[in-house]
Parts: C-alpha cells; structure tokens; sequence
C-alpha cells in the first residue's frame, strides 16, 4: 500500500485483487524517480544483514544500540523518500500485522493489571504489571520494534528486479564468505575472529554460539539450493551456486549442532516434495507423462546427491566428531541434553500465565520461581522458541505467531507460481530457509539471536513481496533494463 502526502498524481496506483487458489492476479506498475534517500536505505539494509551477524549475532548491549540507531536513521530517510516524491510507501504485507500484535502484547504486559510482584534484580520497587520482569519486557519491545522497522523498509524499498538480486547476491555470497570464516577458524582457534576467548560459550565463526551459525547457515545455503531446484539458475553458474551451498552446508554441519543437522536434511527434503508436487505453469505445460516423471527424479536425485555430499565433505574435512555427537546423544539416558526439563517446568509457566503469558523477555525471571529443582539455575531461553512464545506472551501470542507462519508459506506458495522464473525460485529458497528454521526452532532459539531473527524476516519479504520485484517477460531486453533502473510504486499487495 501507499498513502499519499500530497501529490494525487504519484498516488494513482493499481489494487489488485484475488481468490484462494486462483492465479496471482496481473500488478498494474506506477512509476516514480529512485530517490537517494530509497538508496540508501536499501544499502544500509544490505549491510545490516553483513554487519549484524559479524558483531557476534548483535546481542551485547553495545551492537544492540548501534543497530537500533541505524533503525532510527532508516526511519528518518524513509520521511526524506517520502517528502521528496510527497508519497509515503508503506505495505500491506500482513506479515506486518502480527509484529505489531506482539508488539501491542507486550505493551498490555507492562500496564498495572496483576499482582504485586518484586521487579527483578534491577529495580527493588514492587510492581503490578502483567509481566514479571517489566525492565526486560521493555527491552524486547524496543528490539522488537527495530526488527520490526527492518521488515517493513525491506518489503518497500526492494522495488525492483535489480533491487531484488542484489540482494539475493548479497546473501548468498556472505553466506559463503561466512562459512569460510567459519570453518577456517574452526581448524585454527577457539577465539572469535582469532582474536576474542569467550568464556562459556560454544563459538563458531563470529557468533558466540555455534547453534546459531548454524541457524543462520540454514537460511542463506537455502537461497541458492532453492533456485537450484526451480531450475531459476542459468546452466553456467549452477556448478557455483551447487559449490556455494555445500561449502555452507559442510560448515552448518561442522558445528556439530543437531537441531542443525535435522533442520538441514528436512530443508532439502522440502524442497524435493516441494518442486516434486509443484503445480507452476512450466510443470503444467509440459505435455508428456515422461517428462514429468524425468523432472520429478532429477529434483530427488539432486536431494539425495546433496545429502550425500555433506555428509562425505564433512568426513573429508575430518568432521566425524559432529556426526558422532548426534549418534551419541541419541543412545545416551538423555537425547534432549537437559531440554525435556526445560520444557516440563516452562508447561508449568505457561498453565499459570496462560492468557497473555508472563511477559516479554522475562523467561529467565520466572523460570526459577518454577523450577522444580533447586531454583538456582537461571536459563536464558527455553530451548524451543514455540514454548518460548507461549511462555513469554501466552495464548494471544502464539495465534499471532501462528498467523505469521500460515501467512508466510500462503503468500510465499503464491509468489512461486510467479511467470517470472527467477522471483519464483526466490521465493522458493526464501520458504525453504524460513521452513529450516522453524523446524531448528523445535530444539532451540537461533530465531532470539537479532542477526538470526533480521535475516529470517528478510527472507521472509523475500517470499511474499509482490510484483514489483517481477521481470515482465513480454517487455524487449532494452525496455527491461529501464524498468531496473529505478523502483516500481505498486498497488496494494494481495493477501493470498
């Protein structure tokens, strides 16, 4: 959607409309100049997603700051876009919409409506608010709040079919970088950058937990394999993009992780299922049952080839020790490594806040109130951000969440079947790293690390912004090229 300032030319734009299960409706495109501000805006997102996971994931204080002021700055360059073309771009992705509720939650957690409860370790004031540690609550609103930011300047601002790969590039080969990086100081150091010794930590690459890279290695591996199997790829640079994806695949599978290892293998396994059922028009247009059955092996074929291969790339590099680990585990007395306690006490939390839950950000709070054992023990995170969410923001919280995911594979299915073969790969990819993921988030919480949690919102623009991003396949190459080289003003964006 867009809402204009004052110009009533710039604001005649095109609505579209559509059905559930009919085809993505045709998007009229409104031009308007390509600001300097909208330029900048788009780079700094660019180096958001690089700079966020090089700042050890961004959760210290001082990257937390630097990465909220940078969402203040985009907000006054947004206000610059919109004053120069008197037209301010907003969408109507609804993805939006259940940011905002958790956001509207956790401002409900802080008014005086419980019992009086002693603040937390900060404050020795005695408060009534619904949330049990109100000082975190406000501190996961206002990152919240950032992210939040990040997402809606994402979907505005990449406009374009240009706009659009370069930031797909720009994921893909930082995902490539990083796992160099990664894998590099896994066989050198156990310090940071070779530089920082982290005490009570399990480092890999810059990230402080090796889960976590392994979560974020998820998301950007699934770009390019997802293109892979749409086919969206041009034969010449398949065999990069293959090398790419298993460099970041034998780092993901390196740091021993096995919620990394599981969520890997169903991410491949998704998009084999996936491009084996689809029913984009390329696939209804091929005439032969042969063919079709030919298109169907090739894709499995892939998947099963790529597991392969991670598995002997990761031997090869003398990996048997992350393979090892999730054998050992599973044969131990306990697989979930301490996880089912975690679990069993955070069931308890949510029966007692099971409305709203117990606030925001104050999981490590309640958790010992609730600890069957000595209470002693504070745990950060509940190791499954699905708990997690119905621990810290309760029943609303999680049908929020709950509309985020179901919204998120509908619009992104949709964009698939997109005529323009490269934004559907993307969104194909885009699905496929979100889906990897969620799964990972069933045994931990990469998704509460801020440079895990921007790139997961990224992708998720990626598989839901709408036609603007599309290259119109009847234009002549000459008039494509003008069309990349300034952004596109849609209509509002469907909801299907």
């Amino acid at each position: 959607m867009t809402t204009s300032l004052s110009s009533p030319a710039l604001n005649t734009l095109a609505d579209t409309t559509s059905t559930p299960g009919a085809k993505p409706a045709e998007v009229v495109e409104s031009r308007v100049p390509q600001t300097t501000p909208s330029r900048f805006i788009f780079l700094t997102l660019c180096i958001a997603i690089v700079m966020t996971a090089l700042a050890f994931g961004t959760n210290h204080f001082w990257s937390l700051a630097v990465f909220s002021f940078v969402a203040l700055l985009l907000v006054i360059l947004w206000i610059a876009d919109a004053w120069k073309l008197r037209l301010l771009r907003i969408s109507r992705n609804p993805l939006q919409l259940s940011l905002l509720g958790i956001l509207i939650v956790g401002v409900v957690q802080l008014l005086p409506f419980g019992s009086p409860v002693t603040a937390g370790v900060l404050s020795q004031n005695s408060v009534n608010s619904l949330s049990v540690d109100p000082y975190a609550t406000r501190l996961a609103i206002a990152q919240l709040a950032t992210l939040l930011i990040y997402f809606a300047a994402t979907l505005v601002f990449t406009d374009s079919p240009g706009r659009l790969r370069l930031l797909v590039r720009t994921i893909t080969i930082f995902g490539f970088i990083l796992a160099i990086i990664g894998l590099t100081q896994s066989f050198t150091t156990t310090k940071a950058f070779w530089l920082r010794e982290l005490s009570q930590a399990a480092p890999f690459g810059p990230f402080i937990n090796k889960h976590h890279f392994a979560g974020y290695m998820e998301m950007t591996l699934g770009l390019p394999l997802g293109m892979l199997f749409a086919g969206s790829i041009d034969k010449e640079q398949r065999f990069a993009y293959l090398f790419a994806v298993g460099l970041m695949g034998v780092a993901l599978i390196m740091t021993t992780s096995r919620g990394g290892l599981i969520s890997v293998v169903a991410e491949i396994l998704f998009l084999g299922i996936v491009t084996g059922l689809s029913s984009k028009r390329k696939t209804r247009e091929v005439q032969h049952k042969q063919q079709r059955l030919r298109s169907a092996a090739v894709r499995t074929a892939l998947a099963f080839t790529l597991i392969i291969g991670l598995l002997v790339g990761v031997l090869s590099l003398g990996g048997e020790l992350a393979l090892s680990r999730f054998v050992g585990t599973v044969n131990s007395e306990d697989p979930t490594t301490g996880r089912a306690h975690f679990w069993n006490v955070t069931l308890d939390i949510i029966k007692a806040h099971p409305v709203v839950g117990a606030g925001m950000g104050a999981f490590p709070t309640v958790y010992t109130r609730y600890d069957s054992r000595s209470g002693m023990f504070r745990l950060e995170q509940v190791h499954n951000d699905y708990l997690q969410i119905l621990s810290d923001s309760g029943i609303v919280g999680a049908a929020l969440g709950l509309f985020f995911i179901v919204m998120l594979f509908r619009m992104g299915f949709a964009r698939r079947e997109s005529r323009d073969e490269y934004r559907g790969g993307v969104a194909l990819g885009a699905l496929a790293g979100c889906f990897a993921v969620l799964v990972h988030s069933f045994f931990d919480f990469t998704l509460h690390t801020t440079a895990n949690a921007l790139l997961f919102l990224v992708m998720a623009a990626l598989a839901t912004m709408n036609g603007r991003v599309e290259r119109s396949s009847g234009r002549r190459r000459r008039r494509r090229r003008h069309h990349e080289s300034g952004p596109v003003i849609v209509g509002p964006e469907r909801l299907y």
